[in-house]
């Protein structure tokens, strides 16, 4: 087990590093670090994570009360507990503001493409959560329905959350999750995405099972993201009214029209 200190100065390490990299400003955000079954770190209310000291960390319990340290817990805190609840494995949380990914949220397109094999092996999908208004219960709720399937989470006119069994995994999906949202942007404006076929996905799910990566069900695949989207998920996901029943071509022609539909929101002022 990692000492307090070391804990501490990881959290102040992931703060700068989403500081620096441009996915919070001034004092967004939020970082945590379960150590125990009721002991929690996490970063505190109100100051810029680019700028912490490891005297400033949070130590709270899963009722989110302060243990020890001078100040409040941040007030998303409750999010962060939720998860930890859901998952006995999540051992880290990071929420974060990018700015493309969090384009995506606030046009209402989650990011289930099937696009890049990495992404697929490391997130799977990324789903769209409802908006919740930030430090109450509300934004906890919409997550709970993803998170036994997800690491990773659009949070509508909000920004991300990424979850791992530490916490450099979880910082490094924040990053993943802004690199993927950053090219299908660009493949957008070079003319379009291209999704990869089923068969792909499934031999990418097999690479998925023999790593020991999280996510039973077909996460990413073609039929699951049709099912998915013709749920009442985000009453204002523009894709949501392309998903309908299969056209002449098969699935393989419906995906390429729900991805082109859903890219050309984009282009809406």
């Amino acid at each position: 087990m990692q000492s307090p200190y070391h804990v501490k100065r990881a959290i102040v390490e992931v703060g700068q590093r989403i500081y620096q990299n441009g996915y919070v400003v001034s004092s967004d955000g939020n970082i945590s670090v379960r150590v125990s079954e009721d002991r929690i770190w996490a970063t505190p209310s109100g100051l810029c994570k680019g700028m912490l000291a490891e005297d400033q960390i949070v130590l709270c319990d899963m009722d989110g009360k302060r243990v020890s340290g001078a100040l409040n817990p941040s007030s998303e805190i409750g999010m962060h507990l939720m998860l930890y609840r859901e998952r006995p494995d999540i051992r880290a949380v990071v929420h974060a503001h990018p700015p493309t990914a969090t384009g995506f949220a606030v046009a209402g397109i989650p990011l289930t493409p099937c696009v890049l094999p990495e992404v697929v092996i490391t997130l799977g999908e990324v789903p769209l959560a409802a908006y919740g208004t930030p430090g109450t219960q509300e934004i906890s709720e919409p997550i709970r329905r993803y998170v036994q399937d997800h690491d990773a989470f659009l949070l509508q006119n909000h920004g991300a959350t990424t979850v791992g069994p530490d916490l450099m995994n979880a910082y490094f999906k924040m990053e993943t999750l802004e690199h993927f949202a950053k090219i299908a942007l660009v493949a957008h404006h070079l003319g379009g995405v291209g999704a990869l076929s089923n068969a792909d996905v499934q031999k990418l799910m097999g690479i998925r099972e023999r790593l020991g990566i999280r996510g039973d069900f077909p996460v990413c695949d073609t039929r699951e993201m049709l099912k998915k989207a013709q749920e009442t998920r985000c009453p204002t996901c523009p894709h949501r009214a392309e998903a309908t029943a299969p056209k002449a071509g098969g699935d393989e022609a419906l995906i390429e029209a729900v991805v082109r539909r859903v890219m050309e929101e984009l282009k809406k002022p």
